[in-house]
């Protein structure tokens, strides 16, 4: 064999081994994100204009948010099922505070929306306290204590509602967070950013984000090493439901509403962004970077499916679909690390 023929042979290898090395280290994500732009394309000539990405872009925040704070719990080996019962009574609490003290100082109309804020916020956060007592000091599964909240979280939602939407809320409120807009960007989207600069610097620029890892990786030996793992799971579930509550007051702004039955889609779609996007449902493994396209990718499979004009209930069947093709895959990703490994 020649030289030429040994390096054309190389090549061709080192090219047929590229896949390989892409779905080892960033997983099934970009082959799923190439499949989708190619499907979409062809499906609708609308799909990769610059007007329909941008509108992709916005109606991906929300989910972008609480993806963000549902990969915490991921990386800590646990989930959190309950964000979208944070969404609906963070809604629902923030609309009502809002209304009550715009009625109260219709001339103060930022206190109100600062007071509606507020307290929607507080309202959503406490739902990540107390999966995080459960958690962290009762040692209950995440599951159970997640799925017990939702229950609770929904239920207070309908009884403080009754079931009908809350109105009343200033309407500087919406215009600013719901549809407002600075250099053709709208305002959600800035939230988001903001939100992943200072989570991005929270996880690799503090020893706090490198904990949330080690007790995902392997609680027992974080604890030996000194780290206080109950600290770090309870303040993990609070930073949860956080997130998702400041989605709530965003998505309340949206719909100039106070709802009760919103986020009910919010779990598995944001544990479906985060496992698309590589992050282990074992603990320990994940990028911010990589969730944060998982969400636009869900996003952007969404709104080809509404474009090729597919049925909601056949996109649920889609996006549940996606959510086992990528524990999946996860599972073969694994598989083959560690038979690289020996």
């Amino acid at each position: 064999m020649t030289v030429s023929s040994e390096s054309s042979a190389a090549g061709t290898s080192t090219l047929a081994d590229l896949p390989k090395k892409v779905f080892v280290r960033l997983g099934i994500l970009p082959f799923l994100l190439v499949i989708a732009v190619v499907v979409f394309t062809i499906l609708s000539d609308n799909f990769l204009t610059g007007r329909n990405l941008l509108n992709v872009l916005r109606q991906s925040v929300f989910l972008t948010i609480v993806s963000m704070g549902q990969m915490l719990a991921l990386l800590t080996g646990g989930f959190d099922l309950s964000v979208g019962t944070t969404l609906a009574l963070t809604s629902v609490v923030g609309a009502m505070a809002m209304a009550a003290a715009y009625a109260a100082m219709p001339d103060a109309v930022w206190l109100a929306i600062f007071i509606g804020c507020f307290a929607g916020i507080v309202a959503g956060t406490m739902i990540g306290l107390c999966n995080g007592i459960g958690v962290a000091f009762f040692g209950v599964s995440p599951f159970m204590m997640s799925l017990g909240m939702t229950s609770v979280g929904f239920g207070i939602a309908l009884f403080l509602t009754g079931g009908t939407p809350v109105y009343g809320m200033p309407q500087a409120f919406g215009d600013v967070f719901g549809f407002g807009s600075f250099l053709g960007i709208h305002t959600p989207i800035y939230v988001a950013a903001l939100l992943a600069v200072l989570l991005f610097v929270y996880l690799y620029r503090t020893p706090f984000g490198r904990y949330i890892y080690a007790v995902g990786g392997n609680a027992k030996a974080a604890g030996l090493s000194g780290i206080n793992t109950r600290a770090t799971l309870l303040w993990t579930y609070i930073m949860c439901a956080a997130m998702a509550s400041v989605a709530g007051m965003l998505l309340t702004a949206r719909l100039d509403t106070g709802e009760a039955n919103i986020g009910a889609s919010m779990p598995l779609e944001s544990i479906a962004a985060c496992v698309i996007a590589g992050v282990s449902l074992r603990g320990g493994v994940g990028r911010l970077e990589n969730v944060i396209l998982g969400a636009l990718f869900i996003g952007l499979v969404q709104n080809g499916m509404n474009l090729a004009r597919i049925e909601s209930y056949l996109q649920t069947v889609v996006l549940g679909g996606l959510l086992i093709l990528a524990v999946i895959a996860d599972q073969i990703r694994l598989r083959y690390v560690a038979s690289l490994k020996d």
